[in-house]
């Protein structure tokens, strides 16, 4: 019987008639493709697979739910795949093809927020060093050489860029790309013990000084009334930067991309009175950037660097504001539990590491613990 052969098209094979005996058309473009029809009328495309052993006919799919172009594709992909082992086949994808790709999902799973802080450090920590390096070269020298060379100048950022890289390695494995993750096991920097925050006095001098560069430079009101919002809300830097006026109602605030997920941050009169001041500009944002209303204030503020210099407190950080206001607020008597609302955290736990008190808070809680003993042991010997 001669052998058909024709350039199969969508359109030909849907065409294609049965006949008394089961036929196969080979296509002319692809060799080894055809299209197999049976007495029934039933439609499907082959590949002929020739090996040492022999040849070998493999089925691909009904015709009916599968183009020419898919089949064709699927035939390639065999013939790929017998050229190769499969450690060769998973190396070609590289990590950028990867993180743009199949690895995207772990990323777009993140809240918004993180997803931001995700795709900055993807693009000016990771991608420079890994982005052209195929996924199955990446070895754990090469991940401890980079987190190394980068805990040199930025501890914390390399922890965070560490643990991004950590996420999406795990990703790759669990999509087949690696068999272990070559950034398992690296030790990360230790973090500075939270043990700051500001006295009354301190808190006092910073007002006077936030007031007396917003009186100076009006562009320097808005990061003024951010760092005292900071202080009397105990809110994160991110939260207070971003806030839209859609998250403003009344006397509260409502979060919807809190760290810990949606909150309510319940504002005291002087916050009120900060929010009230701000200007309705048209902006979505309530501290929009001078340059562009469409995105707001950059979280920098660069002013903080030289109010803290000022005042004397140039070790405390922005988010020690927090600190401050968790601290203050178990000096006042305000139970755990409170606080840690307060602050939105998930668990009490967590609130601990915030509600730490000073060496002169200590000392002078020794010294009324030590006066108490010492007049009982008085007491005892007058008896």
């Amino acid at each position: 019987m001669a052998v058909k052969r024709r350039r199969l098209t969508d359109a030909n094979v849907a065409k294609l008639a049965p006949a008394a005996r089961e036929c196969t058309v080979w296509d002319t473009r692809h060799a080894g493709l055809g299209v197999r029809v049976r007495p029934s009328g039933h439609r499907s495309f082959v590949y002929l697979r020739k090996g040492e052993g022999g040849a070998r006919k493999i089925t691909l799919g009904p015709a009916a739910l599968m183009s020419v172009e898919e089949a064709r594709a699927k035939c390639l992909a065999i013939e790929t795949g017998e050229r190769s082992d499969p450690t060769e086949r998973r190396s070609g994808i590289t990590f950028a093809d990867f993180v743009t790709g199949p690895g995207r999902a772990c990323i777009e799973r993140c809240k918004p927020s993180t997803q931001q802080s995700m795709r900055w450090l993807l693009r000016a920590r990771l991608f420079p060093i890994f982005g052209p390096v195929p996924l199955a070269r990446i070895t754990h020298a090469d991940v401890s050489r980079w987190f190394d060379e980068y805990s040199r100048t930025a501890p914390g950022g390399a922890n965070h860029a560490l643990n991004v890289l950590l996420r999406i390695l795990n990703h790759a494995v669990v999509c087949g790309q690696l068999d272990t993750n070559p950034a398992r096991g690296i030790k990360r920097n230790p973090r500075p013990k939270l043990t700051r925050f500001l006295s009354r006095e301190e808190i006092r001098r910073l007002h006077r000084a936030l007031d007396r560069h917003a009186s100076a430079r009006p562009s320097h009101a808005r990061q003024a009334d951010i760092i005292r919002l900071l202080l009397l809300t105990g809110c994160r830097r991110g939260e207070i930067v971003t806030l839209r006026w859609q998250d403003v109602d009344g006397d509260t605030l409502n979060l919807a991309d809190a760290k810990a997920g949606p909150r309510r941050v319940f504002l005291n009169a002087p916050a009120c009175s900060i929010l009230a001041r701000q200007p309705r500009t048209g902006s979505a944002w309530v501290f929009p950037s001078p340059l562009d209303p469409g995105r707001p204030l950059s979280p920098h503020l660069p002013l903080w660097y030289l109010v803290r210099k000022e005042v004397g407190i140039g070790d405390v950080r922005l988010h020690d504001l927090r600190h401050t206001v968790a601290s203050h607020a178990v000096l006042q008597g305000v139970p755990l539990p409170v606080v840690s609302r307060l602050l939105g955290h998930k668990q009490a736990s967590m609130t601990l590491r915030y509600a730490h008190v000073g060496d002169r808070e200590t000392e002078a809680a020794a010294e009324r613990i030590g006066a108490a003993i010492a007049e009982a042991l008085d007491g005892g010997i007058r008896s």
